[in-house]
Order: structure tokens, then C-alpha cells, then sequence
């Protein structure tokens, strides 16, 4: 089993991979006709947000003493599986 300080690293860096999939999916938006680049950007401003509430967790996560740590994973595993999927929707999606 993997300590906080690992586990708080390992979800750092898939956000990172995330805002990086994001700011992608936001340079091909601006190459998109105007209806499309609507839709575009109303996505891509879902997943700024649930992206925004996984950095919240993660800062929280961070925060919490070394026993509390996983009672928070659960909660932590369910932002970042709802931002995950919801990256790989749009990424599909918008091809």
C-alpha cells in the first residue's frame, strides 16, 4: 500500500496530465467553427471545473494527518474517476 505522500505525488501528476488534455482540447476549440467552438468551450469549462473540485480534494488530502488520509482516498478516487472519464468523453468526442 502506497503512503500519503506517494499517493498525494501519483494524483498530482494526473492532474497535471489533465490540465495538459484540457489546454489541448482548448487550442483545438479555437480552430473549430463559432457553433462548435460553443460546445467546445461549455465542455471544456466542466472540466475546468471538476478539475478545480479534484485540486480542492487533493489540497484537503494534503492537509490531513497521516491516520485520516484514507477515509479521504475513497472520496478522492471518485473525483478523479468523474474527471478522468469525463477528459476521455470530451477527447472522444471533439476527434
Amino acid at each position: 500500500m502506497s503512503t500519503k505522500e506517494e499517493y498525494v505525488r501519483k494524483m498530482h501528476s494526473k492532474l497535471d496530465i489533465w490540465s495538459a488534455e484540457i489546454d489541448r482540447l482548448s487550442a483545438r476549440a479555437d480552430q473549430v467553427g463559432a457553433d462548435t467552438r460553443a460546445e467546445y468551450h461549455k465542455h471544456i469549462d466542466e472540466l475546468h471545473a471538476k478539475k478545480a473540485a479534484a485540486q480542492k480534494r487533493l489540497d484537503e488530502l494534503r492537509q490531513t494527518g497521516e491516520g485520516a488520509w484514507e477515509d479521504l482516498k475513497a472520496g478522492m478516487e471518485m473525483a478523479w474517476d468523474a474527471i478522468g472519464e469525463a477528459v476521455d468523453s470530451a477527447k472522444s468526442r471533439f476527434k
